[in-house]
């Protein structure tokens, strides 16, 4: 019997050695009939696949080392095998098809579903091998595609009228604020923190941020300041509190706005902070200070014109306008399938080029532009290490796969602002040039100043 058991085994392998043998390479063919000719046309379609996402690997991997082992049991490895590799399973057959045609948005959906996973669960090094690969291999003729037909997406992807922006902003911000609590500060600030030092704590980063931006402003007491996209409230509170202005912050979440508005009352400041629930585009009047932070990647491209033209009527003929927000130090480009399927629909991450095009068309004047770099990707280490810390916590709030999502969206995002261009603009406006001081000094100590008190 054991014998018997052993031809048959060898003769079950010979037969599927048959079936997966690429079309002309002198394999015999094999007579099939019925459900056993659809079962050979499926595997002849997935080796097909196995061979498109081989070539593409091949093309795409030309610094590290990337090892796939693909559904049936094959193994290659990728790139310089002298470095440290990386390596996937891919544990469904049907994913090399996937990520063929959609790439990166089948990844991150595989990795959710647990059909993708990696060696050590090392998804930081895997993703970080992936994006120095992307900036290294723009030339190669499916990524040129890639980039074109979703740049010609770009204008339907990013219409936001105001019933799709509030759709878009409830699909992530209207989430369980016992969410953000696991790995945001106190004071929940879901933007890039400024770390003055590198060995500043989240939560001092966070008010760094805020009041750089509000030294920024130029506050005097008794100023009206608008914020557009006021979150949960604490840079309202914070300007209020610390500098003595009055704020309308408005947001298009409900949640955000419920929590914004217990928060002013609990502070005592609703006799200075009012927060409502509504577009930006609706707000009347005129302010002496407008403040936007982390909301002008949810505007979309179509409606930059219609975004700082609502900045220019709404601010003062002195006012001065300060606006927070990713941007991408490279071309303009598309947002990533995944982030707009399953994170941020609607979002997009503009190039300089778009911001400053758009604020000449307004009118208004560039007063002060800068540029944190690695600041994101610092804010986001934290984000992803205290939702790691507690995701015990976040699994009793949302099955596996949201949290794989999440904690893919955290290190992505992480990994795109240490390796892949991307960083914060933050861009001082004005009606007039002289609403601002010709120098930083009222910023910065200036060098003359510092001299005089060392002597």
């Amino acid at each position: 019997m054991s014998n018997f058991g052993d031809v048959r085994l060898e003769k079950d392998r010979a037969f599927r050695a048959k079936l997966s043998q690429p079309v002309g390479t002198g394999a015999h063919p094999v007579a099939l009939s019925g459900q056993g000719q659809k079962a050979g046309a499926k595997t002849g379609a997935r080796a097909m696949w196995d061979r498109m996402l081989d070539r593409m690997l091949r093309d795409f991997i030309r610094t590290g080392a990337l090892a796939v082992e693909f559904p049936g049991g094959r193994t290659e490895v990728y790139g310089n095998r002298e470095e440290p590799v990386v390596t996937l399973h891919l544990n469904d057959p049907a994913l090399p098809r996937r990520l063929v045609l959609n790439t990166e948005l089948a990844l991150g959906e595989a990795y959710m579903d647990g059909t993708l996973t990696i060696d050590g669960d090392d998804l930081e090094g895997f993703l970080a091998l992936a994006t120095r690969n992307a900036a290294r291999s723009e030339d190669i003729w499916w990524r040129r595609l890639t980039h074109l037909l979703r740049r010609a997406r770009r204008t339907f992807d990013q219409n936001n009228p105001a019933f799709r922006a509030r759709q878009n902003v409830a699909h992530h911000y209207d989430l369980s604020g016992a969410l953000y609590d696991l790995f945001l500060d106190a004071d929940r600030q879901y933007s890039c923190a400024y770390f003055a030092h590198p060995d500043m704590s989240l939560e001092q980063a966070q008010a760094a941020k805020k009041h750089h931006i509000a030294g920024k402003l130029l506050l005097e007491p008794g100023m009206e300041v608008f914020e557009i996209g006021c979150g949960w409230g604490g840079m309202a509170l914070t300007l209020a509190q610390d500098y003595g202005v009055r704020v309308l912050g408005v947001t298009l979440s409900e949640e955000q706005h419920k929590v914004a508005t217990k928060r002013a009352e609990a502070a005592g400041l609703s006799d200075r902070v009012r927060f409502e629930l509504k577009d930006y585009r609706a707000v009347k009047g005129e302010f002496d200070r407008i403040v936007s932070i982390g909301m002008f990647e949810h505007v979309g491209v179509p409606h930059y014109r219609e975004y700082f033209d609502t900045v220019k009527a709404r601010l003062k003929e002195d006012g001065v306008a300060l606006i927070h927000t990713i941007g991408r130090a490279s071309t303009p480009g598309a947002t990533s399938p995944w982030i707009a399927k399953y994170i941020f629909p609607g979002g997009y991450v503009p190039a300089l080029s778009e911001v400053a095009g758009a604020v000449e068309d307004a009118g208004l004047y560039p007063c002060d532009l800068e540029v944190w770099r690695l600041h994101y990707a610092e804010t986001l280490k934290n984000w992803y290490d205290g939702f790691e810390a507690r995701e015990a916590e976040a699994r009793a709030l949302y099955d596996d796969r949201f949290c794989r999502m999440w904690r893919y969206y955290l290190k992505a995002s992480e990994v795109t602002f240490r390796h892949n261009r991307q960083c914060v603009f933050q861009v001082q406006l004005a009606r007039r040039q002289e609403a601002v001081p010709l120098t930083r000094d009222y910023l910065y100590p200036a060098p003359h100043a510092q001299l005089s008190a060392a002597e």
